[in-house]
């Protein structure tokens, strides 16, 4: 094997060594694997008169166990056989192949830049240096040397850089090199410089193809001539997007894929809702007339907002469950949303593998690259508690965001490198070939099942009309606009492509043309027939058994739990494995939960745990996500604990019983926006769960304002969507300073209305225990927002008895048992931690005249409830309502609008801080004062407040 080797092969192979050194990824896939497992003792140190390689060290013993080189040494001669005494190698061929390799390098790396990939061809670019020939010294006489580099060894130069040129400067450009690891890239070069990154199309591909571009091309005709003027957000000049998600579904039917999510904006929208979802053109036409407007009063959203599923069967056979998310105008938010509900189906079938439901993205580019929710979805994709097996993101790239243009809209070279964060490719793709869209989505679907990872298509297109088709685009682009008007649309440019081919004829194409027309003129007429009958979505599937509405509609159900029980739960809850090196402080935690069942008082933090434990025992999935939420941010929770020696998590609500339902208690990414919105989708596909986000600091979740307005608090009246997403937010004025006291309780109360959620501000642990089994065993599915304490997680009086865990129930107001109502003369109302700075004020001053009562639920809470807790007390005596926060914050105004100045008959009146533009001061000093002031203007009866 050596007698062709000789010291000019030697240095070619040193040379590549040390050029592998600098840069791995600078030499060839197969150099790289030889390089990666080379025998240190093979080489010799540099700067000493060794050779780097011996042909002994190579291939002859002691080294037998070195792997044989990627190439032979007669292979390595056979670069310029014919120059030398007997084809030897020599330094001129050495250099050729050190400039050819870097060559071959920037292909894959920078050949995107030259890719075809603007429809329009606006999109002028000169050649980079990297990717001249000539930058590297080659010239007309070297094109025809043969060339030894992984699968293109033995060609000349020449044809080496056509096949680059047509793998990677086509269009398809391909952004790959960024990632990591070597067999990660070693596989997607292989696939695409093996087919030169093209699909070989059968007459039934080319049909399949031809049909999904006929079906947008003629639905957005349609809508343009019978809906003159009205906005649909079409997606003419970017039709390509249906044949590519139609391919998609296809392809995961092949994949045993059972479940897709869809989430996006409202460009294409209806196209996608009717020609991939299936969601009947007779109820889109109908939404158009505007037809049911009785039915909507009050409700609803517009049409390219509403979402759809059904049951779709593939090609191959397979019955996939197909759901589009509904979304709101706010684009990029419905990512985390779709992210939640494909995890919580893959937990529902117990896919611990994440290979049974997809999430599908479209995005725009505009969009993508501007919005901070996009980055916070991406940077979940791979972590344990959010991973959902990859997600398939599709960037409608219009080149443009309503009128802003790219130079105006990003930093950056595309739309799409926000995603360079991922150990992912970025395909970039001219949404005007239709093929080369088929061979993207057929790698893309791969990729992912191979990886499990986030994959992202970058699809080149255009907006024929404005941001709607009301809209005049020439104001802003009208050179844009000028290219595009004489532009024919993508399914004639293909149709003329598979004529020429001859395997589809101008009369086929012609009938599926007036099939399609034909068809939506009949749905058309359905829609406007005078039986029609409007078709509603909502509370099927795994929905059935439970309600929205009124909350007066639903009874109240039993949440107490028997004493024997609990302390079962309890034991099981102080329990560590016997080999466990628990922290100390922690065991004592566990410690004081054990001597509980033994009748110490419950605290916050173990109420909370019993509420999980029995619940998990009963069958209901328990998750909570936040940061710090493992431990909880100020160190009560410690549902996680860690293995001093080892590191190991052990969560003691994992090990209740052999049939309980899973426990996940997840710390997450330092990201509110996105993790909300996550939970909040996985809370949409499991009802019958207890679903929890927790914030670090209560107002931190106006962070995820957006996930709350558009979806969590009217989600139901727009889209007829339940969801039962419970949301901690500490809460309470303790001299922490203006981010660390108040969860915006007012932000929330406005946007109570039609019984759409539950805020709570609570008292008790036993309350807090009640309010969670509620949650769940109730049927009335809202969203609970609870003003969760901080300085009560270990306040001295704020505890429970077991006994109120059992025989108790949640109670919405908290009478005072403490005072005689015919001696009360001022009837303080309050909620929350405030409870007992009042409580110890009226002992501290020894005033038995003055009751007060505990609002736990601040929302839904109905007048008649509020009459019978003041009913014990004269109409004359005046209700004063008591808050830590600011006059202009809190509950004061809410209330205020809804009972005003009589509640039950009493005047009503408020105590409260200033107003104020900031929630707190940051002096722990001047919040004593403050709060001393609230407490004398609550407990003064000889004056009456404001």
């Amino acid at each position: 094997m050596t007698e062709d080797f000789n010291s000019s092969s030697l240095g070619f192979i040193e040379d590549l060594y040390l050029e592998y050194l600098k840069d791995p990824t600078a030499v060839d896939a197969q150099w790289q694997a030889y390089f990666a497992t080379y025998p240190r003792n093979g080489l010799a140190k540099r700067g000493t008169n060794q050779p780097l390689f011996q042909v002994s060290s190579i291939f002859n013993p002691p080294f037998s166990s070195a792997p044989l080189l990627p190439f032979s040494p007669s292979q390595i001669a056979e670069v310029q056989r014919g120059r030398g005494a007997g084809g030897q190698v020599t330094t001129d061929d050495t250099d050729l192949q050190y400039k050819v390799g870097m060559l071959i390098r920037n292909y894959r790396v920078r050949g995107h830049m030259l890719a075809e990939l603007d429809p329009l061809g606006l999109d002028k670019h000169e050649t980079p240096d990297e990717l001249k020939a000539e930058s590297y010294g080659l010239g007309a006489s070297d094109m025809d040397r043969i060339i030894v580099s992984g699968s293109m060894s033995g060609l000349p130069l020449r044809e080496v850089i056509e096949r680059l040129q047509t793998t990677y400067c086509r269009s398809i450009g391909v952004q790959f090199m960024h990632i990591d690891e070597f067999a990660v890239r070693d596989w997607l070069q292989t696939r695409m410089e093996n087919s030169l990154n093209r699909l070989e199309l059968s007459r039934g591909e080319q049909l399949q193809i031809l049909t999904k571009l006929t079906d947008a091309v003629v639905f957005e005709d349609f809508i343009m001539k019978k809906y003159v003027g009205v906005k649909s957000f079409s997606l003419q000049g970017g039709e390509s997007l249906i044949p590519l998600l139609d391919l998609a579904v296809e392809k995961a039917g092949t994949q045993g894929i059972d479940e897709i999510v869809f989430g996006m904006a409202h460009r294409g929208r209806l196209n996608v809702l009717a020609n991939v979802i299936g969601k009947p053109a007779r109820q889109i036409f109908r939404e158009f007339d505007d037809a049911d407007a009785q039915d909507n009063i009050g409700r609803g959203d517009v049409k390219y907002h509403l979402g759809y599923s059904r049951d779709l069967v593939t090609n191959s056979g397979k019955t996939i469950h197909m759901s589009l998310a509904f979304n709101p105008s706010h684009l990029e938010y419905v990512n985390p949303v779709v992210m939640g509900r494909v995890r919580a189906k893959q937990d529902r079938f117990n896919d611990i593998n994440r290979q049974r439901g997809l999430g599908i993205l479209i995005h725009g580019d505009a969009a993508f690259i501007g919005e901070g929710v996009v980055q916070e979805t991406l940077n979940m994709s791979e972590l344990a508690g959010y991973e959902v097996g990859g997600m398939l993101h599709v960037i409608l790239n219009n080149q443009v965001g309503f009128t802003t243009g790219p130079q105006q809209g990003r930093s950056t070279t595309y739309a799409s490198d926000v995603a360079k964060m991922l150990q992912s490719p970025i395909f970039h793709v001219n949404g005007e070939d239709p093929e080369a869209v088929a061979q993207v989505i057929n790698l893309a679907m791969d990729f992912r099942k191979e990886f499990k990872r986030d994959i992202v298509i970058d699809m080149y297109c255009y907006r024929r009309f404005g941001h709607n088709e009301t809209d005049e685009p020439t104001f802003t682009q009208p050179v844009m606009y000028e290219a595009i008007k004489r532009r024919k649309s993508v399914r004639e440019s293909y149709l003329e492509r598979v004529l020429a081919l001859g395997q589809i004829s101008r009369e086929e194409a012609d009938t599926i043309e007036k099939e399609r027309r034909e068809a939506l003129e009949q749905e058309l007429n359905l829609a406007r027939s005078q039986d029609y009958k409007p078709l509603v979505q909502a509370f099927g599937g795994l929905w059935q058994g439970y309600k929205g509405g009124p909350d007066k509609d639903v009874p109240e159900v039993p949440t107490g739990i028997a004493i024997q029980r609990l302390k079962t739960l309890l034991e099981k809850l102080s329990t560590v494995p016997s080999d466990f090196n628990i922290n100390p402080k922690a065991k004592k935690v566990l410690e004081t939960r054990l001597e509980m069942a033994s009748g110490k008082p419950l605290d916050w933090a173990t109420a909370e745990a019993l509420a999980f434990a029995s619940l998990a025992t009963e069958g209901h999935r328990i998750r909570m996500s936040g940061q710090d939420v493992e431990r909880g941010t100020f160190s009560h929770r410690h549902a996680v604990l860690r293995d001093t020696q080892t590191n190991a998590p052990y969560m003691p609500l994992a090990h209740l019983d052999e049939r309980q339902a899973p426990v996940e208690i997840i710390n997450s990414s330092l990201s509110e926006n996105g993790v909300l919105g996550f939970e909040y989708g996985y809370s949409l596909d499991y009802p019958d769960g207890l679903v929890l986000w927790e914030a670090q600091f209560g107002d931190f979740a106006n962070s995820a304002q957006v996930i709350i307005d558009q979806f969590i608090s009217s989600g139901e009246d727009k889209w007829r969507r339940l969801n039962a997403l419970v949301m901690l937010l500490p809460h309470g004025f303790e001299g922490q300073g203006p981010e660390h006291s108040s969860a915006r309780l007012e932000r929330f109360l406005a946007l109570c209305a039609e019984d759409n959620m539950q805020v709570m501000n609570l008292t008790t642990p036993a309350q807090y225990f009640h309010a969670l089994r509620r949650q769940v065993k109730r049927p009335w599915r809202k969203p609970m927002i609870v003003m969760s304490p901080k300085s009560l997680l270990r306040h001295p009086k704020a505890v429970s008895e077991l006994s109120d865990l059992e025989q108790g129930a949640f109670r919405r107001i908290i009478y005072d048992s403490q005072t005689e109502p015919s001696k009360v003369k001022r009837v303080l109302m309050c909620s929350g931690k405030v409870y007992y700075d009042l409580e110890l004020e009226r002992e501290k001053r020894g005033q038995d005249d003055v009751a007060i009562l505990r609002l736990e639920q601040l929302y839904p809470i109905s007048k008649t409830e509020i009459a019978e807790a003041l009913a014990p007390y004269h109409k004359d005596i005046p209700v004063v309502w008591v808050q830590e926060e600011p006059k202009n914050m809190g509950a004061w105004w809410y209330l205020r609008a809804t009972w005003g100045y009589i509640v039950a008959e009493h005047s009503f009146y408020g105590i409260y801080r200033r107003a104020s533009a900031s929630p707190a001061t940051g002096s722990s000093n001047s919040h004593k004062l403050e709060q001393a002031a609230l407490m004398e203007k609550a407990f003064d009866l000889g004056k009456l407040p404001e």
